[in-house]
This record gives structure tokens, sequence and C-alpha cells, in this order.
């Protein structure tokens, strides 16, 4: 019972990081993904930081019914596009911080853009 707490907590916190700038996608599709709650020195806060990305490029790539297959293969394509487009930033910030850089507040944040 006690272990499922802190897991609980982090959920909790993670929605709060992303689920803000979710609602902004549909008007500009785009979605801010902050980090500055993760260790990106370790691989692990760069693992979440990858599936927070990954999550992002759903929200912005979400087409009014992705089920049949035309659209779905467009929002494979889309989803496979914003990754790839926030992929130099995710690398940009990993580098900064296993070399000791330190990104304070509101800016560790990158955006993850449909094109």
């Amino acid at each position: 019972m006690l272990k499922t707490i802190p897991a609980v907590a982090a959920l909790l916190v993670a929605g709060t990081l992303v689920l803000p700038t979710v609602s902004l996608a549909a008007e500009s599709n785009s979605v801010r993904v902050s980090y500055a709650d993760l260790n990106l020195a370790s691989d692990a806060g760069a693992n979440v930081l990858q599936r927070r990305i990954a999550f992002a490029a759903r929200v912005v790539c979400e087409f009014e019914d992705s089920r049949q297959i035309p659209l779905e293969k467009a929002a494979n394509l889309c989803r496979n596009d914003a990754i790839q487009g926030a992929t130099p930033a995710y690398e940009q910030a990993v580098a900064a911080a296993r070399h000791g850089t330190v990104t304070v507040g509101g800016a560790a944040a990158l955006i993850v853009t449909a094109r």
C-alpha cells in the first residue's frame, strides 16, 4: 500500500505538467512538455521525457475518427513527424543535463508540434 502512494503521486504530477497544455492542442496543434521535475542526467528521467513527448504527439495528432485506415495512417505519420521534430530539443536537453548545465523553471520545456 505504501509503495503505491509514491506511484500515484508521480502520475498526478505528470498529469499536471502535460494536461494543462493539452487543451491548447486543439487550437494550435502544439503542446508544451515540461521536464522541470525530471533529472535528465539519469536514464530514467530521459525515458520519462520520451514518454511525455510520445503522449504529446498523440494529442496534437488526434484526428476525429482515426480508426479509419487512411486517417490512422495519417495520424501515425503525424505522430512520427511530431516526435522527430521534438528530438533535437530532447537531445539538447539531455546533453545539457548530463554535462552539468542547469535549466531553471519554465525554460525546462520543449514544444511538440503537428505539421
